[in-house]
């Protein structure tokens, strides 16, 4: 049987590698490190988290994402597999080593004995006889793979910036100032009700760290970079600050759900919080501290925060240019390039943001792809799934506004089909307010997995 073909070894590829060989199928991974690096990657493993070490919320029942794990769960994903093995204290979240992670990713492929993987790059398109390839080179596509896509699309590719937040050494805290607590002590065991760093700040402390990052210098764009724009759900902390005072303090910052456990009685003005980053618990980065402030900067004004005052940083933060499809535009419901269908497109670059979006997006194109080579056709997941939502999202739900309208989505339940959320409890009483907002999420979530147990079983069927 011939190979299906992948191009990528991150999260999308990794996945798409694991279900292609998990059916059967013969799989070749192509993945260009370490013969050529990129801006972001510091080693050579599969799957290498290269931002945050954070897969968000696990809850299945009250968060789109958390459903999204769920789902993967259900369909054999290897990425939650393998972050559910590496998992870290992070209260609700599910937080990774990332370093063990990526090994484990790395060996799972590595001794499948349907999987090869070639370190090699593609400076171009895939040869014509390559007759099923799935290119997840995700956002940090090498240039000459890039440009050949555009040449074949014909469509401008539509680009933003994506920055990387700082990581601390633990031991260089100061617990004196510092505690641990997660917001609203969520998690189901005391880890987890403890699994942040939190430093408090006064009102006069947060406006001069306000004050400093305004004025400190920033990262300087090339000219081809200048009118890139940022994705909204990782914007720089010191563009945040641009956008208005209070701005950081309602966001990455806010100090609700938290109580100093140093001084009971004193509400902090704003709060930065630190999350566990490695299974030794020697490194904890910072939630939401993505960054494109210079080096010198970062570490004088993050030595700012009450209890960072002496901060050793294992990483300090940095940007780089991510580009994605007009996916819309450009591919089916399998994910297949209209211009050309042997070729598939998963993870990032399709428009999905994330590190489980973009693995889930590996998952389903793998799965298409495995189902074609074995002659079958697999049907996308039904829309009501967290799955079926993206997928319909980056090739057909986008409400065109024009040029550049269309924009990476993570997975929310704004993507969802609308639903009749209950109205009234267990015990016959009218649901109001966030309950109601609750059960309509738990109603989704419910009709989800639902759904996509019976997509499941009919894929069963139709491959017997």
């Amino acid at each position: 049987m011939k190979p299906v073909h992948i191009i990528g070894g991150g999260l999308a590829g990794s996945e798409a590698a694991w279900q292609i060989a998990r059916a059967g199928v013969p799989v070749v991974l192509h993945e260009m490190r370490p013969a050529r690096g990129t801006e972001a990657h510091k080693t050579d493993g599969l799957a290498e988290l290269v931002c945050s070490n954070s897969f968000r919320s696990d809850d299945a029942a009250n968060n789109a994402v958390g459903l999204l794990h769920e789902e993967m769960r259900r369909l054999d994903g290897l990425i939650i597999a393998m972050g559910g093995q590496h998992r870290l204290p992070a209260g609700g979240a599910l937080a990774v080593d990332r370093d063990g992670f990526s090994a484990a990713v790395t060996q799972a492929l590595q001794s499948h004995p349907l999987v090869e993987i070639r370190r090699e790059e593609m400076a171009g398109l895939p040869p014509a006889d390559w007759d099923s390839v799935i290119i997840a080179t995700g956002p940090l596509t090498s240039p000459a793979l890039g440009q050949a896509i555009l040449d074949l699309t014909g469509e401008d590719a539509l680009a933003f910036f994506d920055a990387i937040a700082p990581i601390v050494h633990r031991d260089s805290v100061n617990m004196g100032v510092a505690w641990m607590q997660s917001r609203y002590d969520k998690g189901d065991t005391e880890a987890d009700k403890a699994a942040y760093i939190n430093c408090p700040m006064d009102r006069a402390q947060y406006d001069d760290f306000i004050d400093a990052l305004l004025a400190a210098p920033k990262t300087e764009f090339k000219e081809w970079e200048a009118n890139t724009p940022y994705f909204e759900g990782c914007l720089p902390i010191e563009v945040m600050a641009e956008r208005g005072r209070e701005t950081l303090r309602h966001g990455p910052m806010k100090p609700f759900g938290l109580t100093n456990a140093h001084r009971p009685d004193d509400k902090p003005y704003a709060v930065v919080q630190l999350r566990q980053d490695n299974a030794l618990g020697t490194l904890f980065n910072m939630v939401g501290f993505q960054t494109k402030l210079k080096y010198g900067a970062q570490t004088d004004i993050f030595r700012m925060i009450p209890g960072l005052e002496e901060a050793q940083f294992a990483r300090l933060g940095g940007i780089h240019r991510n580009t994605f499809l007009n996916s819309p535009k450009l591919l089916d419901a399998q994910l297949r390039l209209k211009a050309r269908p042997a070729l598939r497109f998963a993870g990032q670059v399709i428009g999905v943001e994330g590190y489980v979006e973009s693995a889930a997006m590996g998952l389903l194109a793998g799965r298409f792809a495995a189902a074609e080579r074995l002659g079958r056709r697999l049907a996308p997941p039904p829309p009501e799934t967290a799955l079926g939502a993206l997928v319909n999202h980056v090739t057909g739900g986008h409400v065109s506004g024009g040029k550049g309208s269309f924009q990476p989505m993570n997975v929310n339940f704004g993507l969802f089909p609308e639903i009749a959320a209950p109205k009234t409890d267990a015990e016959g009483k009218r649901i109001k307010g966030k309950a109601k907002s609750a059960a309509r999420k738990q109603a989704i979530s419910a009709r989800a997995l639902a759904a996509l147990d019976q997509w499941r079983t009919e894929a069963a069927i139709a491959a017997e």
